[in-house]
């Protein structure tokens, strides 16, 4: 038996969390004692562990109580789809391990890369997520409706979407050499926002938002550094450019 504390610490989140995984009715103590304390014994444990495996599978915590609450759910049979998922995702990081790595010897001089090897083992979800994210830092909403947006496009229209992408940002590298303020680099931008709409329909203020993510936010940055370490910054220049001409 644990106590909260306890539990905390053995599974890395903190007591607040467990408080209010309690308070919502996702994760139950299996007891309290007569000085109120929640005691958590094995079932418990187990339950949590699913939820953070769900957690790491990006659901939210009302999906996550959806489908641990139901009276069918079986936890071996759960096991076995998060050991699917997770396989699923070793592969794709393996695969984004290589592109980083060939981009650095791409980068050195060592090994000639193509456009396309710059963006191999990027999925079709993870490019979703890209825009999608973004997004968060306005309006719940207009996830939703991008999302929908997104879901309705047929599978050869979703990837016509995505090559389109690809095909920017390779030219935003090459159009780096220029500057930011350039002809070429205000037309690509322009492409740039043209392309957003697909997704969603940033403002300008949300584009300049958006540009300072890219550069300034861990997870995105990492993304743009694989293509070139300097292309989020060189984005965020240019989008500073572009919104200020607009204004004009």
């Amino acid at each position: 038996m644990y106590t909260v504390k306890q539990l905390a610490k053995l599974a890395g989140v903190s007591v607040r969390t467990l408080h209010y995984y309690d308070e919502i009715g996702l994760l139950k103590p299996s007891s309290l004692g007569g000085n109120g304390y929640r005691h958590y014994e094995e079932e418990a444990l187990l339950k949590l562990q699913q939820i953070l495996f769900y957690r790491e599978l990006d659901l939210s915590l009302d999906e996550i109580k959806a489908v641990v609450g139901r009276p069918d759910f079986d936890v071996l049979t759960a096991l076995r789809s998060h050991k699917e998922a997770l396989q699923g995702r070793v592969e794709r990081l393996k695969r984004l391990l290589q592109t980083v790595d060939n981009t650095i010897d791409h980068l050195k001089g060592n090994e000639s890369m193509n456009a396309k090897g710059l963006f191999e083992g990027f999925s079709e979800e993870e490019q979703e997520k890209y825009a999608l994210e973004a997004e968060q830092m306005y309006d719940p909403e207009t996830v939703r409706a991008s999302n929908r947006r997104w879901k309705a496009y047929p599978p050869a229209e979703k990837e016509r979407i995505l090559t389109e992408g690809k095909a920017i940002y390779t030219d935003l590298m090459e159009a780096m050499p220029k500057g930011a303020a350039s002809a070429d680099a205000q037309a690509l931008i322009a492409r740039w926002h043209q392309h957003m709409q697909y997704f969603w329909s940033p403002n300008d203020e949300q584009l300049k938002g958006l540009a300072d993510m890219y550069n300034d936010d861990p997870r995105f940055r990492a993304n743009f550094d694989k293509m070139h370490p300097k292309l989020a910054g060189f984005m965020r220049d240019a989008v500073k450019v572009y919104v200020k001409n607009r204004k004009k």
